[in-house]
C-alpha cells in the first residue's frame, strides 16, 4: 500500500514544482477556480482571433501591434496575480481580496494603451499627471507580478536598470549620465513601444502564444504520451535503451515545449525509473533526463520562444533562423545519444525485453529503407502535386486542399482504429513489456499532421510564423473534438456521446493550460523590456560595451567566455528568454563590434545563438538549475550532484557555441546543399569524439593521451581552417590605392576584407575590417560604382569621398572621410577541409591502440 501513496505524493511534488516555475502554485476551488480557468481560456480565443483572418474579413475586432500587446499584458498580469502566491505561507486554496484588488489595478494599468490609445496618440512624448500615477503604479506592479511568477531575480535586475535611469548624474565616473526625468521615465517605459510595451512583448503576442497554445493542446490531445511510447518501442531494448529513448522522446518533446522544467517532469516520471531498472544510478538518470530536456529548448521551431526574438533582434526571416539552428541541436542530440551509450557501456548495461518478433538484421535494414523512400517519394508528391493544383484550381485550391487533408485525417484514424489505445504505463511497475513498434507509431500517425502543416505553412508556403502556428492549432483543435468519436465509431465502440465530450474537456483544458503556461513568459518580456527600454534611453549599452571591451582587452575569445559567464550567472535566476533578451541586448552588438576590430567578421546570428545556448545552459548548472531539482526529484538522487553530472553530460552543448563563432559554416551560413550534407556528418563525427574523450571511453577506457588527442581530431573535424591559416596565409596583402584593380581581377561572388579607419558615432577613433562582396560589372570602375563607393588619394592616403544612399557600401558601414587601412584578397590555396585527413589518421591511431587493448579488457 506504500508504494501507490509514495508514488501520488511524489507527483504531487512535482505537480507544484511545475506549477512554481511555470503555471502558477495557487489552486483555487469554487468559482473562484471557474473564473480563472474561464479568464485563461478566454486569452487563448482571444490570441487566435487576433491571430487569424477572421478580424479583417468580418471588419470587427482589428487590433494594431500597440493594442494587442496592451491586452496581452492585462491578461498577464492579472492572471500572475490570481495564479502566483504572493509568498508561500500565502492560501493556495483561495484567492485574497488584496490579491484580487492588485489584479485588476495591475489588468487597468497594462490596458491603459488599449484604452485611450486615441488620446495617448495625440500627445505623444507629453504625458498628464494621470498618465505618470498610471504609468509608474503599472511599473510597481509589474515588478510585484515578476517577482511572484518568477522570483526576485528579474525583478532586481529591472528595478536596478530602473534607479539608474533616474539616478545617471549621481553615478561614479563613466557610469554617469544625464539623467532622466520621472515623466520622461514613464513615457519611454510604459506609454510608448521602447519599453515594456516593446519587442519582446510584440514577440510573446504574435509569435509565442500560439506555438505555446499548440503545444499544450497537442499534449492534452494524448501526442507526448505518443512520442514517449515512440521512442520506448524503438530504442527501449539496446544497451541503455531507457536512456536512449528518453533522449529521443525529450527531443520529440522538445518541438513542442517551451519549458525545460516541465519537458524533465513529463518525460521524466515515465524515463528516468526506467533508467534506474536497467542499472543507471539516481544521479545518473537524473542528469540523462535534464540533459535532453533542456536541450529541447534549443531543438526547432519553437527554442523556449528565443527563435521569434531572434526574428526582431536579427532582422532576418524565421525560417533563416530555423535553418541556423536546427544543425547545432541535432548535432547535439546525436551526441547525448552516444553518451547515454557509452554510459551503458562501460556499466556493461542491457536493454529491457522487445516485444517485437525477432527479425533478421538485413530485413529490417531493408525495412527501414524501404520506408525512408516511401516517405521520400511522399514528399515528393506532395509537394510538387501542390505546386501544380494550386495554380491550376486557383481560389478553389484552399477548399481541395482542406478537404485532401480532411480524407488523409480520417484515414490515419481509420489505420490507428485497427490497434489499441495507447495507455500511460505505470514506470514503478515491477515488471515493463515494451510497446511493440509497429502497433505503436500507427496508433498515432494522426498527431503528426498539425506538425506537417506547422512546417509546410513556414517552410513551403513562407507564412508568418503566427500564422503557420494558426492553422496549425486550427487543426490540433479539429483533432481534438473529432478523434475520439471517429476512433469509437471505427471500433464500434457505441459511446460517441462521451467521447465527444471529453474531447471537448481536452479541449478546454489545453487552452486553459496553453494560457497558464504563458503567464510567466508574457510578463518576462514585459519586464524584460524595462531593461532595454533603459538601456535605449540612457546610452549605457554604450558604457558596458567600453567595459568589456576594458575587461577583456581587446581579446575575443575572453569577451566570449566573459559573456557566457555573465549569461550563465543571469541564468540562474533569470528564465531563459528573458536572459536572452538581456545579455543579447547589451553585449551581442559589442561581441559583433569587437570582432569587426579584431579581423573576425562575426554575424549577429551567430552570437545571439550563443548567448541563447548559455541562458539555457544555466538550468542545468548548480547550484540553481531548477530542471536539476526536478529530476532529482523523481529519481531519489542528490539535486546538486545530478546539475554536476548533467553539466558534464551538457559539455558538449557548452562548446558548440565556441565552435560555430569561428566556424559559421556550423550554422549553414553561405553554404550550398551538398557541402551542407558533408558538414553535417563530419560536424556529427567531430561531436562524438568530442563525447568520447570528455566521458574517457572509446572502445574501452581511455589513457589521458588518448583523451587529449581525441579532442585534438574533434577540434580539427570541427575548425579546420586553424591549421591550414598556420600553414598558408589565407589573404594577401594589396594596397589601397590598387582597389579598383582588385575587383576587377576576382570573380563575382568572391570577397574582400577591407580595413577602415574611422570615427563611431560618439567621435572616438575606430578601426574595424569589412567583408566586401564582388559585385558584377565589366572593369572594376563599374563595380566600384555599383558598390556605391568612391575613394580619393590624399597622398599615400585612399579616403572614402563618398558613399551612394542605400548602397552595399552604406550597409556595410562606410562612412564619408574613413581611410581604407588595408585590403585583403583571397589566394588560390588548399581546401581547409585537407586537414580532416591527418586529423582522421590520428583518430585511426587511437582506435588501434584501443582495439589492442580490447582483448585484454574482455577477458579480464
Amino acid at each position: 500500500m506504500s508504494q501507490p501513496s509514495d508514488a501520488n505524493e511524489l507527483n504531487s511534488e512535482l505537480e507544484d514544482l511545475v506549477a512554481t516555475s511555470d503555471t502558477g502554485a495557487r489552486k483555487p476551488t469554487g468559482a473562484a477556480r471557474n473564473l480563472l480557468m474561464s479568464i485563461a481560456a478566454i486569452w487563448s480565443l482571444f490570441q487566435l482571433w487576433i491571430a487569424s483572418p477572421l478580424p479583417f474579413l468580418v471588419g470587427f475586432g482589428v487590433f494594431n501591434s500597440t493594442e494587442a500587446r496592451s491586452i496581452h499584458l492585462a491578461f498577464a498580469v492579472f492572471l500572475g496575480f490570481m495564479a502566483y502566491p504572493a509568498f508561500k505561507r500565502s492560501p493556495r486554496e483561495y484567492i485574497p481580496v488584496v490579491d484580487w484588488i492588485l489584479a485588476l489595478i495591475a489588468a487597468f494599468c497594462a490596458a491603459y494603451l488599449f484604452l485611450f490609445y486615441a488620446e495617448l496618440a495625440e500627445r505623444p512624448g507629453r504625458p498628464t499627471t494621470q498618465d505618470v500615477i498610471v504609468a509608474v503604479t503599472g511599473l510597481v506592479l509589474l515588478l510585484e507580478a515578476t517577482r511572484r511568477a518568477l522570483g526576485p531575480p528579474l525583478m532586481i535586475v529591472a528595478l536596478v536598470f530602473i534607479i539608474y535611469s533616474v539616478a545617471g548624474p549621481y553615478m561614479p565616473g563613466i557610469l554617469a549620465h544625464r539623467g532622466v526625468s520621472l515623466e520622461a521615465l514613464t513615457n519611454h517605459q510604459w506609454l510608448t513601444a521602447q519599453g515594456v510595451f516593446g519587442i519582446a512583448l510584440g514577440v510573446s503576442t504574435s509569435f509565442v502564444f500560439l506555438f505555446v497554445l499548440f503545444g499544450s493542446l497537442l499534449d492534452k490531445a494524448g501526442a507526448g504520451n505518443y512520442f514517449i511510447k515512440v521512442a520506448f518501442s524503438l530504442l527501449g531494448h539496446y544497451r541503455g535503451g531507457p536512456a536512449k529513448a528518453a533522449v529521443v522522446a525529450s527531443g520529440m518533446t522538445g518541438l513542442i515545449s517551451g519549458s525545460s522544467i516541465a519537458n524533465t517532469v513529463t518525460t521524466g516520471t515515465f524515463t528516468i525509473p526506467m533508467m534506474k531498472r536497467v542499472g543507471f544510478s539516481a544521479e545518473k538518470a537524473g542528469a540523462v533526463e535534464v540533459a535532453s530536456s533542456v536541450n529541447g529548448q534549443i531543438m526547432p521551431p519553437v527554442m523556449g520562444a528565443a527563435a521569434f526574438l531572434m526574428v526582431e533582434y536579427v532582422g532576418i526571416s524565421y525560417v533563416e533562423v530555423i535553418k541556423h539552428a536546427f544543425l547545432p541541436a541535432l548535432i547535439s542530440y546525436i551526441a547525448l545519444i552516444y553518451i547515454v551509450h557509452l554510459e551503458a557501456v562501460k556499466a556493461g548495461m542491457q536493454g529491457l525485453q522487445s516485444s517485437n518478433p525477432p527479425r533478421p538484421l538485413l530485413r529490417k535494414i531493408i525495412g527501414f529503407l524501404t520506408g525512408l523512400l516511401l516517405l521520400m517519394a511522399l514528399s515528393f508528391a506532395v509537394y510538387y502535386g501542390l505546386g501544380w493544383l494550386k495554380p491550376a484550381l486557383g481560389d478553389a485550391a484552399s477548399w481541395v486542399i482542406a478537404g485532401a487533408l480532411a480524407v488523409v485525417y480520417v484515414g490515419l484514424l481509420k489505420i490507428g482504429s485497427r490497434y489499441p489505445e495507447l495507455e500511460l504505463d505505470d514506470p514503478n511497475s515491477p515488471v515493463v513489456h515494451l510497446p511493440q513498434t509497429r502497433p505503436t507509431v500507427m496508433s498515432g500517425l494522426h498527431f503528426i499532421l498539425p506538425v506537417i502543416v506547422l512546417i509546410w505553412c513556414l517552410m513551403v508556403e513562407h507564412l508568418s510564423p503566427g500564422l503557420s502556428a494558426f492553422w496549425a492549432t486550427i487543426l490540433m483543435i479539429v483533432i481534438m473534438l473529432t478523434q475520439r468519436p471517429l476512433m469509437a465509431a471505427f471500433r464500434g465502440e457505441g459511446n460517441t456521446g462521451s467521447a465527444v465530450r471529453q474531447g471537448f474537456d481536452e479541449l478546454w483544458q489545453g487552452l486553459v493550460a496553453g494560457a497558464r503556461n504563458m503567464i510567466g513568459i508574457g510578463i518576462a518580456t514585459a519586464t524584460a523590456g524595462i531593461i532595454v527600454g533603459a538601456v535605449s534611453q540612457t546610452g549605457v549599452g554604450l558604457v558596458l560595451a567600453d567595459l568589456v571591451e576594458i575587461l577583456s582587452m581587446g581579446n575575443l575569445m575572453l569577451m566570449l567566455l566573459l559573456t557566457a559567464v555573465l549569461s550563465l550567472i543571469l541564468g540562474m535566476g533569470l528564465p531563459t528568454t528573458a536572459n536572452y533578451i538581456v545579455v543579447s541586448a547589451l553585449l551581442a552588438p559589442v561581441i559583433v563590434t569587437l570582432g569587426q576590430e579584431s579581423g573576425l567578421l562575426v554575424p549577429l546570428i551567430a552570437v545571439h545563438l550563443f548567448v541563447f545556448y548559455f541562458g539555457i545552459m544555466a538550468d542545468v548548472t548548480p547550484p540553481v538549475g531548477l530542471a536539476s531539482f526536478a529530476a532529482a526529484a523523481v529519481s531519489g538522487g542528490d539535486p546538486i550532484r545530478t546539475g554536476f553530472q548533467a553539466f558534464y553530460y551538457s559539455l558538449r552543448t557548452a562548446a558548440l557555441p565556441f565552435l560555430f563563432i569561428f566556424n559559421t559554416d556550423l550554422l549553414l551560413i553561405d553554404v550550398d546543399w551538398l557541402h551542407g550534407i558533408i558538414i553535417f556528418c563530419v560536424a556529427t563525427v567531430a561531436m562524438l569524439i568530442f563525447a568520447a574523450a570528455t566521458q574517457g571511453w572509446l572502445l574501452v577506457k581511455s589513457r589521458w593521451y588518448e583523451s587529449l588527442l581525441l579532442l585534438l581530431v574533434a577540434f580539427t573535424l570541427f575548425r579546420p581552417g586553424f591549421w591550414m591559416d598556420m600553414v598558408h596565409d589565407p589573404y594577401r596583402s594589396i594596397p589601397p590605392a590598387q582597389l579598383e584593380q582588385s575587383l576587377e581581377r576576382l570573380d563575382k561572388g568572391s570577397n574582400l576584407r577591407i580595413q577602415v579607419s574611422g570615427q563611431d558615432d560618439i567621435g572616438q577613433p575606430r578601426t574595424f575590417f569589412v567583408l566586401v562582396p564582388v559585385p558584377e560589372g565589366a572593369d572594376g570602375a563599374e563595380r566600384l560604382d555599383k558598390l556605391g563607393l568612391m575613394l580619393m588619394q590624399d597622398g599615400d592616403r585612399t579616403l572614402v569621398d563618398m558613399v551612394t544612399y542605400g548602397s552595399p557600401a552604406a550597409e556595410l558601414g562606410f562612412e564619408f572621410d574613413q581611410e581604407i587601412v588595408e585590403i585583403l584578397a583571397p589566394v588560390d590555396r588548399w581546401a581547409k577541409e585537407w586537414m580532416w585527413i591527418p586529423a582522421i589518421g590520428v583518430f585511426l591511431l587511437v582506435m588501434g591502440l584501443q582495439w589492442r587493448r580490447r582483448p585484454a579488457a574482455a577477458s579480464a
